[in-house]
């Protein structure tokens, strides 16, 4: 009887330090949650402008090689052979690219890959109005890619329009 009456007294003891245990384990976990956010906030003060500059460099980017204004923007020379005007509009894309690469860090992967496919697809489409049209000058060239642009969009802007969604959503 004694050993029952014991454990008649130590049960609501028992009981209370598990719900003492459990209410702390509990308070203890949402502090660590809470801090958690508190640091991931305080760490997308500091990266949202970087982040948002990346999507304007890229933008810019887009805007740069799109490829009626990447025709007005880079002129050939008088002298200038058709081979050499195509050389230097896919040189001047690439280099753009080449100088905004870092800013893939800041973005999904989907975006900068679409942004990369809008590259490719621009270069693409500068060799097959060289290789089809077989244009005898460089002015014939752009004309070319003018004519052509005049039909379709851009690889620029399809990308472009992404960037802009992503961005709406990134704001949010």
């Amino acid at each position: 009887m004694q050993l029952t009456d014991i454990l008649f007294y130590l049960l609501p003891a028992v009981i209370t330090g598990l719900v003492a245990y459990y209410f702390f384990r509990q308070f203890v976990k949402n502090e660590q949650l809470k801090r958690q956010f508190l640091l991931q906030r305080e760490a997308q003060k500091h990266t949202f402008p970087i982040r948002l500059q990346a999507y304007e460099r890229m933008t810019l980017f887009l805007e740069r090689t799109d490829p009626v204004k990447l025709l007005l923007r880079v002129v050939p020379s008088p002298n200038m052979s058709t081979e050499d005007y195509e050389a230097l509009i896919i040189k001047s894309i690439e280099e753009e690219y080449d100088h905004n690469l870092t800013q893939q860090i800041y973005m999904s992967d989907q975006c900068w890959n679409l942004i990369k496919t809008a590259k490719n697809s621009t270069i693409q489409l500068v060799r097959k109005a060289s290789m089809t049209s077989s244009p005898d000058s460089p002015e014939k060239l752009r004309e070319v890619l003018l004519n052509e642009m005049m039909e379709k969009t851009s690889p620029s802007a399809t990308a472009l329009q992404y960037v802009r969604k992503e961005v709406r959503d990134f704001m949010k």
